[in-house]
């Protein structure tokens, strides 16, 4: 794409880029800046061939959009495509776009009452009892890594804390917690087992819901019932899927990226453990470098509009690229190692902000210390080049983290 193009529209296009090319090639933020050279800000893509979307990749842009729900609305009603039946029933993208009654693809009134369960059950919360949760789990788990050959930081490390302290939180067994996570894997990565175990995710929760509604305790899934403002079961479920989906995906990536990048980058890693940079303050630098989130879904727009030169239609989806928006030249910090700077989009700004920041902030923080103090000399097992991502056009993280290292004791 040499020539710059605008004024285009979503169907006057083909043979758009794969959104998924952003998240499982090697050097994301080059080909940003290829589509960012070749389109502008707003980019057309390809969610799967043949489903095109809006890339939107400026920091501006993307915050203009966040703060219009009246012209870019979450409700996914408004996508077009659906509407015209254009989106087959078994895509891989239903589950994760399609209309949903909770907070997540809500606007105006509906999002203010179905937001409030979850931020009043998250604040709830005792910051203490999940520290101790927590560092209780890292540790069990490190204890249970092989004493020899390499070793996974992912799979039953990165992505199991997160899965154990959500699970807890929510009242949920070990065993389904290990299925709901496979679930959570199969919705983000959008592929053809997605609608299948999306179902197995809604009967599981639905169970949990029936068990506490027959035996209420001290977790989210009965402060969740017990909320005012949820009106009937199905908008519990709905918010717990929202919750564990969300949350449980971009914590346990966030915390595989610092990982690797703490691995990779021998002057980021220098600095963590030399204490010359705090770990939030190496956390918030992974967000603003890669993070998890890497494209955000989805606003759609309500009306025929123009975004940084391209004219968008009434029902065309738009994508947050939260990853290139950090790296606008407007207002990225990709060239240096930050402190305090938290200006990032990776929580999302705006009504529709995380309502889990805090949590997910303790579970990563934790999680990634406690590699430090048990693991002192982790060193990676293959060339960083050859570090595998999980195959997703949302997210982007190692599927593996392949260590050799001396464990210490707790």
């Amino acid at each position: 794409m040499s020539t710059p193009v605008t004024g285009c529209r979503l169907a006057e296009l083909t043979g758009l880029p794969l959104l998924s090319t952003t998240t499982t090639c090697p050097a994301p933020q080059a080909a940003y800046r290829r589509l960012r050279e070749g389109w502008g800000q707003v980019v057309p893509v390809d969610l799967d061939p043949g489903i095109p979307a809006w890339l939107v990749m400026g920091y501006r842009e993307i915050r203009a959009v966040v703060r219009d729900e009246l012209h870019f609305s979450r409700d996914s009603t408004h996508w077009r495509l659906l509407q015209e039946g254009r989106i087959s029933p078994d895509s891989g993208l239903l589950p994760i776009m399609a209309p949903r009654d909770n907070a997540y693809f809500s606007d105006g009134a509906k999002h203010r009452r179905l937001r409030a369960p979850l931020v009043d059950a998250l604040a709830g919360l005792s910051e203490q009892h999940m520290a101790r949760l927590i560092r209780a789990t890292c540790d069990r788990l490190i204890d249970r890594l092989p004493a020899d050959g390499p070793i996974d930081l992912v799979a039953p490390y990165a992505a199991q804390v997160p899965m154990l302290t959500v699970a807890g939180l929510f009242g949920i067994p070990t065993d389904l917690g290990e299925r709901l996570q496979a679930c959570v894997i199969a919705l983000f990565g959008s592929g053809g087992d997605a609608q299948a175990l999306f179902a197995e995710m809604e009967a599981i929760l639905t169970g949990i819901i029936s068990a506490h509604r027959a035996a209420p305790a001290a977790d989210l899934t009965t402060a969740f019932l017990d909320h005012p403002n949820h009106r009937d079961d199905a908008e519990v479920l709905a918010s717990m899927l929202l919750t564990l989906g969300a949350g449980w995906e971009t914590t346990q990536v966030w915390i595989a990226q610092t990982l690797r990048i703490m691995l990779t980058d021998s002057r980021f890693a220098a600095q963590v453990r030399g204490g010359h940079l705090g770990i939030d303050d190496a956390l918030d630098h992974v967000l603003w470098t890669d993070p998890p989130m890497a494209n955000q879904l989805t606003r759609w727009a309500t009306s025929d509009t123009v975004l940084a030169g391209q004219h968008i239609a009434r029902g065309d989806a738009l994508i947050l690229g939260l990853a290139a928006a950090n790296a606008d030249p407007w207002a990225g910090a990709q060239d240096r190692i930050d402190t305090g700077n938290r200006a990032h989009l990776a929580f999302g700004i705006g009504l529709h902000a995380c309502p889990a920041q805090r949590a997910s902030r303790l579970i990563a923080r934790t999680a990634v210390e406690t590699i430090l103090h048990r693991l002192p000399d982790a060193r990676l097992d293959i060339p960083a080049a050859e570090v595998p991502l999980h195959p997703s056009p949302w997210t982007r993280g190692p599927a593996h983290l392949l260590v050799t290292a001396t464990r210490t004791r707790n």
